[in-house]
């Protein structure tokens, strides 16, 4: 079965706008494990204006259940982050400078040589890498020359065209997955995935690893109650 990773970065937002640590984005990263939740995602950025560097500290101590941390790795604090936490698993995500949100994947063909060298630094420490990327075909397979383990497929442009074509808008990450799936990579997906989409996406791609959910699924708890949310979000994955 896929397996669900709780992005919790929103409870670290919620944190900061306030000040002190209610709430404790310790103990979201404690329950979510305890709530059936396969893992637990931080993204921290340059500013910390969510999850705070130590916050991914703080997590490594507790984690029973995988921790994937992601993020610029051409921030080299975060590139040292990582290599003191040792996650199971890094997720490069190609973000500039002060961006809101995650919003394209990585050029593979572009930035080959360079993806190449950092996953071999993480790899030389015994973490996965995954590396963000739009679903494109050139893109995968540029993804594969770079020596990573998996891709995570940026689902976006799924979720906005889903309500008015879901066939058409799962078109191209089925081919996306079907030429991962030939080349040995890994797949993982995340952005935008919610209870809505989430079933539908994850019956459509082949070899699917691991969805990482963060903004819907905190959104969904405020209504629906933290431990249902993840439960609820789990079911979609069967």
């Amino acid at each position: 079965m896929t397996k669900l990773s709780v992005n919790i970065n929103k409870f670290a937002t919620l944190r900061n706008s306030r000040g002190g640590n209610n709430p404790d984005v310790v103990k979201a990263a404690v329950d979510a494990q305890s709530f059936g939740a396969d893992g637990v995602t931080v993204h921290p950025r340059p500013d910390e204006r969510h999850i705070r560097y130590q916050d991914a500290r703080d997590i490594k101590k507790i984690i029973t259940t995988e921790f994937n941390i992601e993020g610029n790795c051409r921030e080299q604090k975060f590139v040292d982050l990582v290599l003191e936490v040792i996650p199971h698993q890094v997720t490069l995500v190609p973000d500039a400078e002060g961006q809101i949100t995650s919003d394209h994947g990585w050029d593979t063909i572009k930035h080959k040589d360079y993806l190449r060298e950092i996953i071999g630094v993480f790899h030389s420490a015994k973490i996965r890498v995954s590396i963000f990327v739009d679903p494109v075909i050139d893109m995968i397979n540029g993804a594969a020359e770079t020596g990573t383990d998996r891709i995570e497929l940026y689902t976006e442009g799924y979720a906005k065209q889903y309500y008015q074509d879901k066939g058409k808008a799962i078109a191209p990450y089925i081919a996306a997955a079907k030429r991962a799936n030939g080349l040995h990579l890994g797949i993982n997906a995340g952005h935008d995935l919610d209870l809505q989409n989430l079933k539908y996406f994850s019956q459509n791609i082949s070899g699917l690893l691991e969805v990482s959910i963060g903004h819907a699924l905190i959104s969904d708890a405020l209504y629906l109650g933290y431990e249902n949310a993840i439960q609820l979000y789990k079911r979609q994955l069967m």
